[in-house]
Protein backbone atom coordinates (compact mmCIF):
# COMPACT_ATOMS: atom_id res chain seq x y z
CA UNK A 1 0.00 0.00 0.00
CA UNK A 2 1.59 3.40 -1.00
CA UNK A 3 1.81 6.15 1.68
CA UNK A 4 0.63 9.69 1.57
CA UNK A 5 2.52 12.40 0.79
CA UNK A 6 2.07 13.87 4.52
CA UNK A 7 3.67 10.79 5.83
CA UNK A 8 6.12 10.89 4.06
CA UNK A 9 6.88 14.39 5.02
CA UNK A 10 7.07 13.92 8.20
CA UNK A 11 9.31 10.48 8.23
CA UNK A 12 11.67 12.82 6.13
CA UNK A 13 10.94 15.77 9.13
CA UNK A 14 11.67 13.28 12.01
CA UNK A 15 14.47 11.71 10.36
CA UNK A 16 16.32 14.97 9.89
CA UNK A 17 15.67 16.35 13.50
CA UNK A 18 17.18 13.07 14.16
CA UNK A 19 20.08 13.92 12.66
CA UNK A 20 20.72 17.23 14.05
CA UNK A 21 19.64 16.09 17.00
CA UNK A 22 21.23 12.50 17.72
CA UNK A 23 18.05 11.59 19.69
CA UNK A 24 17.22 7.92 20.22
CA UNK A 25 14.18 5.80 18.43
CA UNK A 26 11.06 6.79 19.98
CA UNK A 27 9.37 3.07 18.07
CA UNK A 28 11.65 0.90 19.37
CA UNK A 29 10.27 -1.56 22.19
CA UNK A 30 13.61 -2.25 23.56
CA UNK A 31 13.85 -1.40 27.35
CA UNK A 32 15.81 1.36 28.46
CA UNK A 33 19.27 0.08 29.83
CA UNK A 34 18.97 -3.04 26.61
CA UNK A 35 19.01 0.03 24.10
CA UNK A 36 21.49 2.13 26.03
CA UNK A 37 23.88 -1.23 26.52
CA UNK A 38 23.05 -2.11 22.30
CA UNK A 39 23.33 1.50 21.38
CA UNK A 40 26.84 1.86 23.06
CA UNK A 41 27.96 -1.93 21.55
CA UNK A 42 26.95 0.35 17.71
CA UNK A 43 28.47 3.34 18.77
CA UNK A 44 31.79 2.09 19.59
CA UNK A 45 30.87 -0.58 15.77
CA UNK A 46 30.44 2.62 14.38
CA UNK A 47 33.56 4.42 15.75
CA UNK A 48 35.68 1.71 14.73
CA UNK A 49 34.60 1.51 11.00
CA UNK A 50 34.44 5.26 10.77
CA UNK A 51 38.18 5.40 11.98
CA UNK A 52 39.35 2.24 9.51
CA UNK A 53 41.41 3.42 6.42
CA UNK A 54 40.05 1.20 4.08
CA UNK A 55 36.39 2.41 3.92
CA UNK A 56 36.63 4.80 1.57
CA UNK A 57 34.56 8.32 2.40
CA UNK A 58 34.09 12.02 1.08
CA UNK A 59 33.12 14.92 3.02
CA UNK A 60 30.14 16.72 1.41
CA UNK A 61 27.75 19.25 2.27
CA UNK A 62 23.95 18.53 3.92
CA UNK A 63 21.61 20.91 5.21
CA UNK A 64 24.36 23.60 5.45
CA UNK A 65 26.04 21.25 7.35
CA UNK A 66 29.67 19.36 6.66
CA UNK A 67 29.63 15.48 7.29
CA UNK A 68 31.50 12.74 6.01
CA UNK A 69 29.79 9.59 4.02
CA UNK A 70 30.29 6.91 2.02
CA UNK A 71 28.43 4.47 -0.64
CA UNK A 72 26.92 1.15 0.17
CA UNK A 73 28.61 -0.76 -2.06
CA UNK A 74 31.58 0.16 -0.61
CA UNK A 75 30.43 -0.47 3.01
CA UNK A 76 29.63 -4.29 2.07
CA UNK A 77 32.55 -5.11 0.42
CA UNK A 78 34.83 -3.45 3.59
CA UNK A 79 32.38 -5.71 5.86
CA UNK A 80 33.53 -8.81 3.43
CA UNK A 81 36.81 -7.66 3.56
CA UNK A 82 37.28 -7.58 7.78
CA UNK A 83 34.76 -9.86 9.27
CA UNK A 84 36.88 -9.24 12.51
CA UNK A 85 34.50 -6.08 12.89
CA UNK A 86 31.39 -7.76 13.29
CA UNK A 87 32.67 -9.02 16.97
CA UNK A 88 32.57 -5.58 18.27
CA UNK A 89 28.87 -6.28 18.32
CA UNK A 90 28.30 -9.41 20.50
CA UNK A 91 25.70 -11.06 20.22
CA UNK A 92 24.66 -9.65 16.53
CA UNK A 93 27.68 -10.24 15.23
CA UNK A 94 26.24 -12.75 12.83
CA UNK A 95 24.01 -10.52 11.04
CA UNK A 96 24.39 -9.78 7.24
CA UNK A 97 26.02 -6.27 6.27
CA UNK A 98 22.54 -4.80 5.23
CA UNK A 99 20.80 -5.74 8.51
CA UNK A 100 24.08 -4.00 10.42
CA UNK A 101 23.54 -1.10 8.67
CA UNK A 102 19.56 -0.67 8.85
CA UNK A 103 20.62 -1.00 12.71
CA UNK A 104 22.52 1.83 12.49
CA UNK A 105 20.19 3.64 10.53
CA UNK A 106 17.78 2.80 12.99
CA UNK A 107 19.98 4.16 16.25
CA UNK A 108 20.92 7.48 14.26
CA UNK A 109 24.05 6.53 13.86
CA UNK A 110 24.00 6.96 9.87
CA UNK A 111 21.24 8.45 7.73
CA UNK A 112 20.91 7.99 3.89
CA UNK A 113 21.58 10.44 1.46
CA UNK A 114 21.03 11.44 -1.96
CA UNK A 115 22.77 13.72 -4.33
CA UNK A 116 21.24 17.00 -5.24
CA UNK A 117 21.91 17.31 -8.77
CA UNK A 118 20.47 14.00 -10.14
CA UNK A 119 21.13 15.65 -14.00
CA UNK A 120 25.19 15.11 -16.06
CA UNK A 121 26.47 17.99 -16.32
CA UNK A 122 27.59 19.27 -20.02
CA UNK A 123 31.00 17.28 -21.15
CA UNK A 124 30.52 14.66 -18.57
CA UNK A 125 29.60 11.16 -19.82
CA UNK A 126 28.25 10.50 -16.52
CA UNK A 127 27.03 11.73 -12.58
CA UNK A 128 29.75 12.54 -10.26
CA UNK A 129 30.85 9.39 -8.22
CA UNK A 130 31.83 11.40 -4.69
CA UNK A 131 28.75 14.40 -4.97
CA UNK A 132 29.83 17.76 -3.29
CA UNK A 133 26.18 18.16 -2.07
CA UNK A 134 24.02 15.88 -0.35
CA UNK A 135 20.18 15.63 0.67
CA UNK A 136 17.86 13.34 2.90
CA UNK A 137 16.73 10.96 1.23
CA UNK A 138 13.15 9.98 1.95
CA UNK A 139 13.24 6.29 2.76
CA UNK A 140 15.90 5.11 5.72
CA UNK A 141 16.66 1.65 4.16
CA UNK A 142 20.27 0.43 3.48
CA UNK A 143 20.45 0.14 -0.10
CA UNK A 144 23.81 -0.87 -2.35
CA UNK A 145 22.51 1.04 -5.72
CA UNK A 146 23.95 4.75 -5.86
CA UNK A 147 23.26 4.96 -1.96
CA UNK A 148 25.11 7.23 -0.05
CA UNK A 149 25.31 6.94 3.86
CA UNK A 150 26.73 10.05 6.40
CA UNK A 151 27.91 9.40 10.15
CA UNK A 152 25.85 11.38 12.46
CA UNK A 153 27.85 11.61 15.57
CA UNK A 154 30.69 13.68 16.22
CA UNK A 155 33.56 12.19 15.44
CA UNK A 156 36.08 11.71 18.58
CA UNK A 157 39.29 13.88 18.10
CA UNK A 158 42.67 11.65 18.41
CA UNK A 159 45.85 12.73 20.36
CA UNK A 160 47.71 14.23 17.63
CA UNK A 161 45.07 16.69 17.13
CA UNK A 162 45.08 18.07 20.56
CA UNK A 163 48.58 18.60 20.76
CA UNK A 164 48.48 20.20 17.69
CA UNK A 165 45.95 22.39 18.63
CA UNK A 166 48.60 22.76 22.10
CA UNK A 167 51.34 23.87 19.80
CA UNK A 168 49.74 25.66 17.22
CA UNK A 169 50.03 28.85 19.89
CA UNK A 170 53.76 28.21 20.30
CA UNK A 171 54.46 27.73 17.17
CA UNK A 172 52.77 31.52 16.42
CA UNK A 173 55.42 32.92 19.32
CA UNK A 174 57.99 31.75 17.17
CA UNK A 175 57.83 32.57 14.31
CA UNK A 176 57.06 36.13 15.91
CA UNK A 177 60.36 35.98 17.73
CA UNK A 178 62.45 34.95 14.58
CA UNK A 179 64.26 38.25 14.43
CA UNK A 180 65.80 38.10 17.81
CA UNK A 181 67.21 34.60 17.10
CA UNK A 182 70.71 33.49 16.84
CA UNK A 183 72.64 33.74 13.75
CA UNK A 184 72.79 30.02 12.93
CA UNK A 185 69.52 29.20 13.77
CA UNK A 186 68.43 31.65 11.37
CA UNK A 187 70.43 30.59 8.46
CA UNK A 188 69.03 26.72 9.16
CA UNK A 189 65.46 28.19 9.36
CA UNK A 190 65.84 30.77 6.14
CA UNK A 191 67.28 27.72 4.01
CA UNK A 192 65.07 24.91 5.36
CA UNK A 193 62.03 26.88 3.93
CA UNK A 194 63.46 28.12 1.33
CA UNK A 195 64.31 24.75 -0.10
CA UNK A 196 60.38 23.66 0.83
CA UNK A 197 59.09 26.13 -1.11
CA UNK A 198 61.31 25.32 -3.94
CA UNK A 199 60.51 21.81 -4.09
CA UNK A 200 56.83 22.91 -3.87
CA UNK A 201 57.03 25.20 -6.45
CA UNK A 202 59.22 22.88 -8.78
CA UNK A 203 56.90 20.23 -8.26
CA UNK A 204 53.86 22.34 -9.44
CA UNK A 205 55.97 23.35 -12.56
CA UNK A 206 56.96 19.69 -13.44
CA UNK A 207 53.33 18.93 -12.96
CA UNK A 208 51.57 21.85 -15.15
CA UNK A 209 54.44 21.08 -17.88
CA UNK A 210 53.69 17.66 -18.19
CA UNK A 211 49.85 18.11 -18.18
CA UNK A 212 50.11 20.80 -20.82
CA UNK A 213 52.54 18.32 -22.73
CA UNK A 214 50.26 15.48 -23.23
CA UNK A 215 46.97 17.62 -23.31
CA UNK A 216 48.36 19.44 -26.65
CA UNK A 217 50.29 16.20 -28.12
CA UNK A 218 47.78 12.93 -27.07
CA UNK A 219 44.56 15.24 -25.62
CA UNK A 220 44.74 13.42 -22.56
CA UNK A 221 44.13 15.39 -18.94
CA UNK A 222 46.69 13.49 -17.07
CA UNK A 223 48.03 14.91 -13.28
CA UNK A 224 50.47 13.65 -11.07
CA UNK A 225 49.90 14.12 -7.88
CA UNK A 226 46.13 14.99 -8.25
CA UNK A 227 45.22 15.79 -5.10
CA UNK A 228 47.93 17.73 -4.09
CA UNK A 229 45.93 21.21 -4.36
CA UNK A 230 43.21 19.66 -2.62
CA UNK A 231 41.64 21.08 0.26
CA UNK A 232 39.86 18.10 1.66
CA UNK A 233 42.28 15.16 1.52
CA UNK A 234 43.88 12.72 3.72
CA UNK A 235 47.98 12.21 4.34
CA UNK A 236 47.64 9.47 1.91
CA UNK A 237 45.48 10.50 -0.62
CA UNK A 238 47.32 13.75 -0.98
CA UNK A 239 50.81 12.08 -2.02
CA UNK A 240 49.54 9.58 -4.23
CA UNK A 241 51.04 9.84 -7.29
CA UNK A 242 49.40 8.33 -9.92
CA UNK A 243 46.47 10.24 -11.47
CA UNK A 244 42.85 9.32 -11.99
CA UNK A 245 41.17 7.89 -14.75
CA UNK A 246 39.71 10.63 -17.46
CA UNK A 247 36.10 10.45 -17.57
CA UNK A 248 35.44 13.83 -19.72
CA UNK A 249 35.47 14.07 -23.59
CA UNK A 250 38.76 14.22 -25.86
CA UNK A 251 39.55 17.77 -26.57
CA UNK A 252 39.27 18.57 -30.49
CA UNK A 253 42.50 19.25 -32.04
CA UNK A 254 41.48 23.22 -32.97
CA UNK A 255 41.42 23.50 -28.79
CA UNK A 256 44.71 22.22 -28.99
CA UNK A 257 46.40 23.63 -31.49
CA UNK A 258 45.21 27.27 -29.80
CA UNK A 259 46.33 26.24 -26.79
CA UNK A 260 49.92 25.19 -28.45
CA UNK A 261 50.04 29.07 -30.15
CA UNK A 262 49.51 30.53 -26.96
CA UNK A 263 51.56 28.63 -24.66
CA UNK A 264 54.54 29.16 -27.55
CA UNK A 265 53.65 32.89 -27.69
CA UNK A 266 53.79 33.13 -23.71
CA UNK A 267 57.42 31.33 -24.27
CA UNK A 268 58.71 34.06 -26.53
CA UNK A 269 57.27 36.91 -24.41
CA UNK A 270 59.12 35.27 -21.68
CA UNK A 271 62.30 35.00 -23.15
CA UNK A 272 62.36 38.66 -24.73
CA UNK A 273 61.83 40.28 -22.01
CA UNK A 274 63.73 38.57 -19.41
CA UNK A 275 66.43 40.72 -17.78
CA UNK A 276 69.96 40.41 -19.08
CA UNK A 277 72.92 39.51 -16.47
CA UNK A 278 73.80 42.97 -15.32
CA UNK A 279 70.29 43.60 -14.28
CA UNK A 280 70.08 39.63 -12.57
CA UNK A 281 73.36 40.70 -10.73
CA UNK A 282 72.04 43.82 -9.52
CA UNK A 283 68.74 41.94 -8.27
CA UNK A 284 70.76 39.48 -6.75
CA UNK A 285 72.64 41.95 -5.12
CA UNK A 286 69.98 43.76 -3.59
CA UNK A 287 68.29 40.56 -2.43
CA UNK A 288 71.13 39.38 -0.88
CA UNK A 289 71.35 42.72 0.84
CA UNK A 290 68.21 42.34 2.09
CA UNK A 291 68.47 38.74 3.27
CA UNK A 292 72.09 39.93 5.40
CA UNK A 293 70.23 42.98 6.76
CA UNK A 294 67.54 40.50 8.24
CA UNK A 295 69.78 37.94 9.08
CA UNK A 296 72.42 40.41 10.82
CA UNK A 297 69.78 42.21 12.97
CA UNK A 298 70.13 42.06 16.34
CA UNK A 299 68.31 43.54 19.49
CA UNK A 300 72.09 44.86 20.67
CA UNK A 301 72.42 47.06 17.24
CA UNK A 302 69.14 48.50 17.20
CA UNK A 303 69.20 49.64 20.55
CA UNK A 304 72.95 51.30 19.66
CA UNK A 305 71.82 52.70 16.35
CA UNK A 306 68.81 54.43 18.88
CA UNK A 307 71.01 56.18 21.10
CA UNK A 308 73.20 57.21 18.55
CA UNK A 309 70.45 59.07 16.76
CA UNK A 310 69.37 60.70 19.56
CA UNK A 311 70.18 64.40 20.14
CA UNK A 312 72.07 65.57 22.69
CA UNK A 313 70.34 67.21 25.92
CA UNK A 314 71.29 70.19 26.94
CA UNK A 315 70.90 70.91 30.61
CA UNK A 316 68.14 73.87 31.82
CA UNK A 317 69.69 75.24 34.78
CA UNK A 318 73.70 75.33 32.89
CA UNK A 319 71.85 77.24 30.15
CA UNK A 320 70.03 79.86 32.60
CA UNK A 321 73.90 80.11 34.29
CA UNK A 322 75.24 81.20 30.87
CA UNK A 323 72.94 83.76 29.97
CA UNK A 324 73.48 84.83 33.63
CA UNK A 325 77.07 85.05 33.49
CA UNK A 326 76.81 87.05 29.97
CA UNK A 327 74.64 89.36 31.39
CA UNK A 328 77.07 90.20 34.33
CA UNK A 329 79.66 91.14 31.99
CA UNK A 330 80.93 94.80 31.37
CA UNK A 331 79.57 97.02 28.16
CA UNK A 332 82.71 96.59 26.74
CA UNK A 333 83.23 92.77 26.69
CA UNK A 334 79.61 93.20 25.22
CA UNK A 335 80.09 95.18 22.66
CA UNK A 336 81.51 93.51 18.78
CA UNK A 337 85.16 94.40 17.89
CA UNK A 338 83.55 96.25 14.65
CA UNK A 339 81.63 98.42 16.81
CA UNK A 340 85.39 99.53 18.55
CA UNK A 341 86.85 100.31 15.51
CA UNK A 342 84.04 102.47 14.14
CA UNK A 343 84.01 104.29 17.47
CA UNK A 344 87.83 105.34 17.22
CA UNK A 345 87.63 106.26 13.90
CA UNK A 346 84.88 108.42 14.51
CA UNK A 347 86.77 110.15 17.67
CA UNK A 348 90.28 110.80 15.42
CA UNK A 349 87.96 112.70 12.85
CA UNK A 350 86.91 114.60 15.73
CA UNK A 351 89.92 115.59 16.89
CA UNK A 352 91.33 116.19 13.76
CA UNK A 353 88.46 118.55 13.11
CA UNK A 354 88.36 120.40 16.09
CA UNK A 355 92.69 121.03 15.21
CA UNK A 356 92.30 122.32 12.22
CA UNK A 357 89.44 124.86 13.40
CA UNK A 358 91.77 125.99 15.97
CA UNK A 359 94.65 126.51 13.61
CA UNK A 360 92.46 128.34 11.54
CA UNK A 361 91.34 130.88 14.32
CA UNK A 362 95.05 131.13 15.62
CA UNK A 363 95.88 132.56 12.12
CA UNK A 364 93.12 134.84 11.85
CA UNK A 365 94.41 136.17 15.13
CA UNK A 366 98.03 136.36 13.70
CA UNK A 367 96.68 138.24 10.59
CA UNK A 368 94.99 140.27 12.61
CA UNK A 369 97.70 141.49 14.89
Amino acid sequence: MKKSGGAEKKRVRRSSAAIQNGSRDPNSDTPPRKQAAQKDVYQLFAEKVRDHKDLVSRWAVLQETRVEYFRGKDFVSFLRNHPELKDILESDKNLEADDIANALLRKNLLARCDRVVKTVRPGKKKLSTWPAHLEIFPDQIFSEVDAFFAWTFVKRRPLWQTLLSFFWPVLTLAICLFPVYPHRCKILILYSCAGVLALILSLLLVRATVFGALYIVLGKRVWFFPNILAEEATLRELFRFWPKKDEEERPKWTTRLFYAVVAVLVILLLRHHAPDEAARARYQKRVSNIIDDVLEWSPRLALSGMMEKQPTVINATEQNDSFSDAGKTSPEEGVPPSSKVEETDTEQYEAEVIENVEDADQHKHDDHI
